[in-house]
């Protein structure tokens, strides 16, 4: 549907399908018996995706102030999970079904708040993540000396509820379930085993096995456990396209370069990950251009950084629309809008 309408956008432009997120998620959804599903909004804010994801999710994990009143504001009634690694005192009181603290010292504050709350304390493990795209080592979460500090800390009014572990992302089915059974053998009552689903910008066609994970969570959960993840790329990222316009091609030192209208500030994912973001070329223009040849496709701003795809083979010529899938997760809410301060891209939704 996103090809028959984009050639007539105004570009550059964010088009999301929100019937295709709601089917997406409605089969995730699914696929996860007796686990409960919070989608993390880092991935992807955009009021209208989250309230899609409303009828198929528990929850919403939020990481700071900004997230948590943006979707209170969207949906008042949504059940939420407040998160991040460097929380303010002020993040530390706002109203959460769950609060992830991430140190002695955070539970210390949130105490002395005296606010009540139900904690997860979120874990940093030495676990094997051969073939992630990020672990999350560092400083997220805190070690078995950092768990210890904390357990005598509790009161009446701050509660252990369980654990969380988001200990990588880009992983496939099984190593992700090979992460979660080594949490979840630890820890009877509430675990929290987080994102990381895979997702291939090489091979969009290829998509995380939701059946093969649903059933291996059902099988390592116990009565007593309640198992909790919390995905955010793999809901929302196939729901989102970029839609743009050739301005220029040109050869240099043997190379050919298409520029278009936008670019990273608009689209960051690419040179985020380091990938070439998947696209498609609509014949729409009738200057100059190339035919069958390995093309890199770059924005306008004024940084040889600027790369949303990277010798790719393909005919394009100036005045084509391209439209550059899998553009529904951390790409314009991560980008840096305001660099050279070209306008803003329109947004468009397809019901």
């Amino acid at each position: 549907m996103i090809f028959e309408v984009a050639a007539a956008l105004d570009a550059p432009a964010f088009v999301y399908d929100l019937a295709g997120l709601d089917a997406h998620a409605a089969s995730v959804r699914a696929a996860l018996p007796g686990v409960e599903l919070y989608y993390a909004v880092k991935a992807n804010p955009d009021p209208a995706l989250l309230r899609v994801l409303d009828a198929h999710v528990d929850g919403f994990e939020v990481s700071s102030a900004g997230e948590h009143a943006h979707v209170s504001a969207v949906l008042p009634k949504a059940r939420l999970a407040v998160g991040g690694p460097g929380k303010t005192d002020a993040e530390l009181r706002l109203p959460a079904h769950r609060v992830h603290v991430e140190s002695p010292f955070e539970l210390r504050r949130l105490i002395a708040s005296g606010v009540p709350a139900d904690v997860l304390l979120r874990l940093n493990l030495r676990l094997e993540t051969t073939g992630a795209a990020l672990a999350m080592s560092g400083p997220f979460g805190m070690d078995a000396e950092g768990l210890a500090a904390c357990l005598p800390l509790f009161t009446d009014t701050v509660r252990l509820r369980g654990v969380h572990a988001h200990l990588a992302s880009g992983l496939d089915a099984p190593a992700l379930l090979d992460l979660a059974s080594a949490v979840m053998a630890q820890h009877d009552e509430e675990v929290n085993v987080g994102g990381g689903m895979a997702v291939s910008y090489t091979s969009p066609g290829s998509r995380f096995d939701w059946a093969a994970y649903g059933a291996g969570l059902a099988a390592l959960r116990r009565q007593s456990q309640v198992v909790r993840i919390e995905p955010g790329r793999a809901l929302t990222v196939y729901c989102g396209s970029y839609v743009t316009r050739v301005i220029d091609v040109r050869r240099v030192h043997g190379e050919t370069f298409a520029i278009v209208h936008g670019g990273t500030h608009h689209l960051r994912t690419p040179a985020t990950k380091g990938h070439s973001q998947p696209f498609t070329v609509l014949p729409t223009g009738s200057g100059p251009g190339v035919e069958d040849t390995p093309v890199t496709v770059v924005g306008q701003l004024c940084t040889p950084k600027d790369v949303l795809a990277s010798g790719v083979r393909t005919s394009i010529r100036v005045g084509d629309t391209v439209v550059f899938g899998m553009a529904g997760a951390y790409a314009w809410n991560i980008s840096h809008h305001d660099f050279l301060m070209h306008p803003k891209p329109g947004f468009h939704y397809l019901a």
